[in-house]
């Protein structure tokens, strides 16, 4: 009877593990469409032996524990790539702003108001003492400043919005790895207790990835299942359970918000992720612009200013600043402006001329400062090229960075399909792969509840011939 109560013992615990197995399979293809998942493997293990004089009799089976298949390794490496591609796709979006603020094709750019002030002075060479073209030399100077100054709010208006997006992205980061924190812990209580952490762990990638979108994520295995995270500096984010958040101060200088972790400033330390991309927007890419656009507002203000005084003016009086002077060159795209109004002051003449009968100086006739003026046009007075060369040079600066921003981009999602495929591929759930696992589990389930059911029949017919009837 010792044997047969032996027996039934195996085949009970074989239908306890085979039917731990279906559960795994069921959850499985439960969760065949949901993201992050990644599958479940029950191991079945063979028991303890026990040893019987000369022989040696197996135990049966254990379900020993329930395994996540993930790779570590390519689960790294979609976080990385997926950093590169939050960086270069934060940079896109506010490049393609920027972008937008230098097509010459819809009108928005500078070239089509540079190119107009100086036609309309070349027309000033030709009648230099026509109030009517001389009106049209103001309106398109007029035209000039104006378009300088709304280029150069719209970049401080970019920048202003992509420091919104920078505290928006910093409160983001803080919620994941509040988040995170919460989920590493459970993931370590169920790893020291022996429970299955699989779900935990899912929950955990899909926020690590999550938050390797808006920075760069360093991993550190801290044991138990356990995750230490900090940014690519080695910021703390996440320690066992605790978060580490990071917050934003204004920079006394620029007035924008700067990131500081336990209380360090790592603005210029942070790589990967959305965040980067802003920081590099705001604080490089739009700030570089902006100074090259001063420089060709500050350079045209002051060669036209002193051309304009080199000559005379309708009056005979010689020429004063046409442009409001500047001082410097930072802010000067948005400070600049006409400083004349009245169009016998444009000085388009390079003597007093002849005194009429009145006495006074007549220089109606004389167009040489007038042409003086019009050939600033392809003077080199902008940091040694032209006006317009100059502007094609930033045209194409920001076009060029955008540009190779894209191509990275576009190279970068094809490297990460590539490691999101091989991760599925290690992963995710194959339907006919579980339908095969539950008939087998099953069949087994099925094999094993038929064993009990002999052997309780012979334990049963056991215990009749040994107890009498009455």
């Amino acid at each position: 009877m010792g044997s047969l109560t032996a027996s039934l013992n195996i085949a009970t615990q074989s239908m306890l593990a085979e039917e731990g197995a279906i559960e795994t399979t069921t959850n499985n293809i439960a969760n065949a469409n949901t993201p992050g998942y990644a599958r479940q493997v029950p191991n079945l293990e063979e028991a303890g032996t026990i040893q019987v004089g000369q022989l040696t009799f197996g135990t049966g089976v254990d379900l020993a524990s329930v395994s996540s298949m993930r790779d570590a390794v390519l689960d790294l490496r979609v976080n990385q790539e997926t950093q590169q591609q939050g960086q270069l796709s934060a940079f896109i979006g506010a490049g393609q702003q920027i972008q937008a603020l230098f097509n010459e094709t819809s009108g928005t750019g500078l070239q089509s108001s540079i190119t107009a002030f100086f036609n309309s002075l070349s027309e000033l060479s030709t009648d230099p003492s026509d109030l009517t073209t001389r009106e049209g030399v103001l309106t398109a100077a007029q035209n000039l400043t104006e378009a300088f100054n709304q280029t150069s709010n719209n970049l401080t208006t970019l920048q202003r919005n992509t420091d919104l997006a920078v505290q928006q992205s910093v409160t983001q980061i803080n919620s994941l790895t509040s988040q995170i924190a919460q989920v590493n812990e459970q993931v370590v209580a169920a790893t020291k207790s022996g429970e299955n952490a699989g779900s935990f762990e899912d929950q955990r990638q899909q926020l690590i990835n999550q938050l390797s979108n808006y920075i760069g994520v360093s991993e550190i295995d801290a044991g138990n299942g356990g995750l230490t995270l900090t940014t690519t500096n080695g910021a703390a984010l996440v320690v066992a359970g605790q978060s580490f958040a990071l917050s934003t101060q204004a920079n006394p200088t620029t007035g924008f918000q700067d990131v500081y972790a336990n209380g360090a400033d790592i603005t210029s330390q942070i790589s990967g992720g959305e965040l980067a991309g802003q920081i590099q927007i705001r604080d490089q890419e739009i700030p570089s612009l902006q100074n090259s656009l001063d420089t060709l507002a500050y350079n045209m203000t002051t060669a036209v200013n002193n051309q304009n005084e080199a000559g005379y003016d309708l009056n005979g009086t010689a020429g004063g600043a046409f442009f409001t002077p500047l001082t410097q060159v930072q802010g000067a795209a948005d400070s600049m402006g006409v400083a004349i109004t009245d169009p016998t002051l444009i000085a388009a003449s390079g003597t007093p001329g002849p005194y009429n009968t009145s006495g006074n100086p007549d220089a109606t006739g004389d167009n040489t400062n007038a042409n003086a003026l019009l050939a600033l046009q392809n003077d080199n007075i902008v940091d040694g090229q032209t006006p317009l060369s100059y502007y094609s040079d930033i045209v194409f600066k920001i076009g060029n960075d955008v540009s190779s921003a894209q191509t990275n981009e576009q190279a970068g999602s094809q490297v990460l399909l590539q490691l999101q495929n091989l991760q599925g591929g290690v992963s995710s759930v194959d339907i006919n792969e579980e339908a095969a696992n539950l008939v087998r589990f099953q069949t087994a389930y099925q094999a094993s509840a038929q064993v009990a059911t002999v052997i309780n029949n012979l334990l049963e017919t056991a215990i009749n011939m040994v107890v009498p009837s009455t």
